[in-house]
C-alpha cells in the first residue's frame, strides 16, 4: 500500500528552513538534495508505452542514497538471497550492543571513530570469548548492522548483531558451543570485555575522552543485551529483513505532513510496544533525522571471521562441508527477479491491460541544475 506521505515531501518542504536554522555539513546537505530529487523528473528516467494497448508510463530514476526509504526494497531483498546461501544448520544468537548515553555527544562529534570503534569492540568480544576453550575454543562468525536512532528518532547507537553457536576448529572441523544452543556466552563477561574493548579503540583512533565521561562508563555496567536463540535458520533471514537497509524512518510511518509540523507513529517499548504517535516541528524531525546521515563511505553492515567475504571461499565452507551441506557460492540476481519472486511485482507489466508488456520509447534527461558544491544552507530544493 502506497504511504499517505514520504520523507522527501518533508525536505522538499522544509528543507531550505531547516538548513537556516541547523547549518549542516556536506555529505548532509547531499544526501537531502537526492531525497528530495529522488523519482522526480530532475534525475531523469524513461518512458514506456504497452505493446498492446498503447498506454504509456513514465518511470523516473532512484537516488540510490542508502538513507533514502525509497531506495531500499530491491537491495534488501537481493542482500538476504545472498545470505540465504550463507545460512548453516545451527543456532543463531542474537545479541545487542549499546553505547552509554554519556558518549552520544561523542558519536555526533566523531561519527566515523565512535561507530568503527563500536564493531570493533562487538565483534573482538565476540572473538575473544569464542576462542576461550572454555566457551567454545574455534573461529566464529558474526554478522554486524549498525542502529543510530531510536523510535523517535533520538540519537541511540547500537549494533544488531547474528552470531551462529559455534566455530571452525584449527584442524578445519565445525565446533558447536558448549551450552548445547542454550545460550552463547555469560552476559557479565562479554559487558567488562565489551566496555574495555571499546574504550581502547576508541583513544587508539585518537578521540579524546573528557575525563568526567570516561569515570561515569566506567563506573556502570555496558548494555549487551543477548536474546534467546532462534528457532530456526530460517527465522534468522526474516529477522535481518526488518534490519538490513533501515535507516532511522520509513515513509509508512509518517502520519501527517502540514502546517510546518510533522506526525508519526512510534513503537513505546517501555510499555510492551505499544503503538502511538508523535508530531513534533519539521524542523525538528529534520534535525534528528540528520543525526543518522552516516559519514561518506562509511560501512554499517559488516562480516566478521569465517562469515567475513575473504574467508568464505574457505572456511565457510569448510563449515558447510562439515556439517553434510553443498559449498557456498557466491549468489548473482537481477533486479527484474526479485522484484518478481520477492516483492511480488512485475516491472514489465501494463497496468491498463492484462496480456501488454510495457516496452521503453523512449528516455528523459536529467534537468541540470546548480553544481552540488555550491549548495549553501539556502538550498532550495524546490527549484530544478
Amino acid at each position: 500500500m502506497k504511504p499517505r506521505h514520504e520523507l522527501s515531501e518533508v525536505v522538499q518542504l522544509y528543507g531550505t528552513a531547516f538548513l537556516e536554522k541547523h547549518p549542516q555539513r556536506f555529505q548532509v546537505i547531499k544526501t537531502l538534495d537526492a531525497i528530495a530529487r529522488c523519482r522526480t523528473a530532475s534525475l531523469g528516467g524513461h518512458v514506456c508505452s504497452c505493446t498492446t494497448c498503447g498506454h504509456k508510463r513514465y518511470f523516473y530514476n532512484s537516488c540510490r542514497n542508502r538513507h533514502c526509504p525509497k531506495c531500499q526494497a530491491i537491495n534488501r531483498e537481493k542482500w538476504i538471497v545472498q545470505r540465504e546461501a550463507e545460512l548453516l544448520p545451527v543456532t543463531y544468537f542474537h545479541m545487542v550492543f549499546t553505547l552509554p548515553e554519556e558518549l552520544r555527544p561523542l558519536a555526533l562529534k566523531h561519527p566515523k571513530e565512535v561507530y568503527n570503534a563500536l564493531f570493533n569492540a562487538a565483534w573482538n568480544t565476540v572473538k575473544t570469548l569464542s576462542g576461550d576453550p572454555k566457551y567454545l575454543g574455534a573461529k566464529p562468525g558474526m554478522v554486524a548492522i549498525l542502529h543510530t536512532w531510536g523510535q523517535q528518532l533520538w540519537l541511540h547507537p547500537h549494533v544488531h548483531c547474528i552470531v551462529p553457536s559455534g566455530g571452525i576448529t584449527s584442524k578445519g572441523k565445525w565446533k558447536n558451543n558448549r551450552h548445547k544452543g542454550k545460550y552463547l556466552f555469560p552476559q557479565k563477561a562479554m559487558s567488562k570485555i565489551y566496555r574495555a574493548k571499546f574504550m581502547a579503540h576508541l583513544r587508539a583512533a585518537g578521540v579524546l575522552v573528557p575525563q568526567d565521561v570516561a569515570k561515569a562508563v566506567f563506573s556502570k555496567t555496558w548494555i549487551v543485551y543477548a536474546k534467546r536463540p532462534f528457532s530456526s535458520p530460517a527465522t534468522v533471514i526474516e529477522y535481518l529483513a526488518r534490519y538490513t537497509h533501515k535507516v532511522a524512518i520509513s515513509n509508512h510511518r509518517l502520519i501527517s505532513v502540514d502546517n510546518k509540523k510533522v506526525c508519526f507513529h512510534y513503537k513505546d517499548y517501555r510499555q510492551a510496544g505499544i503503538k502511538k504517535q508523535t508530531t513534533m516541528e519539521a524542523c525538528e524531525f529534520l534535525r534528528r533525522f540528520c543525526q543518522h546521515i552516516l559519514p561518506k563511505g562509511f560501512v554499517r553492515i559488516r562480516h566478521y571471521g569465517i562469515l567475513a567475504s575473504k574467508n568464505k571461499a574457505k572456511e565457510l565452507n569448510l563449515a558447510k562441508t562439515d556439517l553434510g551441506l553443498e559449498k557456498w557460492e557466491k549468489v548473482k540476481v537481477s533486479w527484474k527477479t526479485i522484484a518478481l519472486e520477492k516483492l511480488k511485482i512485475n516491472p514489465d507489466a501494463c497496468p491498463k491491460c492484462p496480456k501488454g508488456i510495457l516496452e521503453v520509447v523512449d528516455s528523459i534527461l536529467p534537468t541540470r541544475g546548480p553544481p552540488l558544491f555550491k549548495l549553501k544552507a539556502n538550498l532550495n530544493f524546490l527549484q530544478e
